[in-house]
């Protein structure tokens, strides 16, 4: 059984939820992946016997944007379903936003997942995007 529960305390075991799915340049700077957290709009998490297996991150005003930045479902316990309620769970918090975004990797898996929760590509609606990466990043 998977527990959903605010993610408040900053534990090394993030950075091992990070390794776990290869977004290592996170880890490249811990420090910063620490303060995000503690900056964030709010952020879950998704345990199963007190270990973490899931977290989601939302940044933004709330109101007129929240950008999803991070979700993450080890390995171990992805196809399960806890991504999916991470991700309606915050989108619960915040019900009358006016627009959520969020980049992800351009794969058919992460696609469909997104898809499936009703998002679309932004060149759907007639937009574009753009990113300037810190060189650490890039």
């Amino acid at each position: 059984m998977y527990i959903i529960k605010p993610y408040t305390n900053y534990t090394s075991s993030l950075e091992e939820l990070y390794r776990s799915v290869g977004w290592t340049s996170y880890l490249r700077r811990p420090n910063l992946l620490e303060e995000a957290y503690a900056r964030s709009l709010k952020a879950l998490a998704a345990y199963e016997d007190e270990q973490l297996v899931g977290i989601i991150r939302a940044v933004g005003d709330g109101v007129s944007i929240l950008y999803i930045q991070d979700l993450l479902v080890h390995p171990a316990h992805q196809r399960k379903g806890i991504g999916t309620r991470l991700l309606n769970e915050i989108l619960g918090s915040f019900p009358d936003v006016n627009q959520t975004v969020l980049i992800t990797d351009d794969t058919d898996e992460t696609i469909c997942f997104y898809e499936a929760a009703g998002f679309r590509k932004v060149q759907q609606v007639g937009c574009c995007s753009f990113i300037r990466l810190h060189e650490c990043y890039g």
